[in-house]
């Protein structure tokens, strides 16, 4: 049932699931953003040069991927990362499906943080790492649409500005989770090694499940017609209209315009790391920094945007001014660009490992967050007001094969750093978040007439 036919219970002047969902979310992305921020250094550091042989299947799709020839260490890992992360963005079109179809949201959620709990803890053992893979994409899958999607029925579908701000308070559980994850397990991967790390993102998967529990009073009900009971349950849901399937076609175009940021931004969880470990002065009068604990610096600064943002666009909603949800994307698309560029200019002359300030690598973090915030939170604000509702879950799955394809074609870019300056690699990173920007800024005016069925469209 969506809101525009069911009240739910307000607080802060927000229905009180989203911040149910929020603080699932939450810890979470604390799980994987936590091990994340380890996998690139794990593999390059101790699985592959030390028990890559210990590993079931690993030989195997070494060689499956190395067709073109054999491949560093450090190219190899970004590969596996970007296929890693990009079919965690590709599973939620199944997830979607099973929830419209099989089981409901809910229960779909709470399978995916069951598999996603077994994946973090088959983490900790050399010789499950693939299966340990498998079981994160899956879970993923199960969770990350249908949650998301929920957000979306708590508000009317006619109050665009209020949703974009509920998925803003949303994002900001995200960021809460994935600005924490990396700092404490990479505090414990430094202290007592990789898979204590691993084993504390199993252990919160089981505190998010909890909190999902808690909410579900605060949560529509929906049930698909396959666990309806009596003669409603034989029916089958009627074909979309011209009119429907045409939203849908501008919806996934939309969607598809977050490719170029969905490459540019993500960068930094893997070569970004690794770029970090390598060239960024990490020296502290304390001793020094966990180069992982970068993971969740872009998270930070989507926090610290969060209540900036929300401030600002219900200032200007009140006057009419906010920018339409496909203008902040391409704003957002801009914001991770320059950011990219700041990691460019800051290794630019620099010869000697360990010498780039500090100062230059937490600036383009923070700002690839602001960016996020502008441009990921409204792609799913959008979706969710304007999918038809029975396909609703499905086309949040759909939204997620942007950045699968965006991860997996980023793992391929990524794999090129080693033979490219850092300035070189990181000024192609920015160029592609920028042309991706002007594309969506030239088309922001008949997309948005599309989707709001209006003949005039707002900036």
């Amino acid at each position: 049932m969506a809101a525009d036919e069911q009240q739910f219970e307000q607080f802060a002047g927000h229905p009180k699931g989203v911040y149910y969902l929020a603080f699932t979310e939450m810890w979470e992305r604390f799980s994987f953003y936590g091990m994340s921020a380890l996998l690139t250094l794990y593999m390059v550091k101790e699985l592959l040069p030390h028990h890559a042989g210990k590993v079931l299947g690993l030989g195997a799709l070494r060689h499956g991927l190395e067709f073109n020839g054999p491949m560093s260490d450090i190219a190899f890992a970004s590969i596996i990362y970007g296929w890693y992360a990009g079919l965690v963005y590709f599973t939620p079109i199944i997830g979607g499906w099973v929830a419209d179809r099989l089981l409901g949201p809910k229960r779909t959620v709470l399978l995916g943080v069951l598999l996603m709990a077994a994946g973090h803890a088959a983490m900790s053992f050399y010789e499950s790492f693939v299966i340990a893979l498998l079981l994160l994409i899956l879970g993923s899958g199960f969770l990350k649409g249908n949650i998301s999607a929920q957000v979306g029925t708590l508000y009317p579908r006619v109050d665009e500005s209020r949703r974009s701000r509920g998925y803003t308070i949303f994002a900001t559980g995200i960021n809460i989770g994935a600005a924490s994850g990396p700092v404490v397990t990479g505090l414990i991967a430094a202290i007592w090694g990789f898979h204590a790390g691993f084993a504390v993102a199993a252990a919160l998967m089981l505190v998010a499940m909890v909190g999902y529990i808690l909410g579900q009073r605060h949560l529509p009900d929906f049930k698909p017609p396959k666990m309806r009971s009596g003669a409603t349950a034989r029916e089958k849901a009627p074909p979309l209209t011209p009119a429907e399937r045409r939203r849908v076609a501008v919806l996934i175009f939309v969607i598809a315009l977050t490719f170029p940021a969905e490459i540019t931004y993500p960068m930094v969880w893997s070569i970004g790391i690794l770029w970090v470990d390598q060239w960024v002065n990490l020296a502290t009068p304390l001793g020094t920094v966990p180069s992982s604990w970068f993971a969740g610096m872009d998270s930070f600064g989507s926090i610290l945007a969060a209540p900036i943002l929300v401030a600002l666009w219900s200032w200007q909603a009140k006057r009419g001014q906010e920018p339409a949800n496909v203008t902040k994307q391409g704003i957002g698309t801009a914001i991770v660009a320059f950011a990219a560029l700041l990691f460019a200019f800051a290794n630019l002359g620099v010869t000697a490992q360990h010498s780039v300030g500090a100062f230059w690598a937490i600036a383009g973090w923070l700002i690839m967050g602001l960016g996020w915030m502008y441009y990921w939170p409204t792609t799913m604000a959008i979706v969710s007001k304007a999918a038809p509702p029975r396909v609703a879950s499905t086309l949040m799955g759909v939204a997620f094969l942007s950045p699968f394809a965006a991860h997996v074609t980023a793992g391929w870019v990524g794999s090129h750093f080693d033979a490219m300056s850092p300035s070189a690699f990181w000024t192609m990173d920015a160029a592609i978040g920028a042309v991706g920007a002007v594309v969506i800024l030239l088309l922001r005016k008949p997309l948005i007439r599309e989707l709001d069925g209006t003949p005039e469209a707002k900036l």
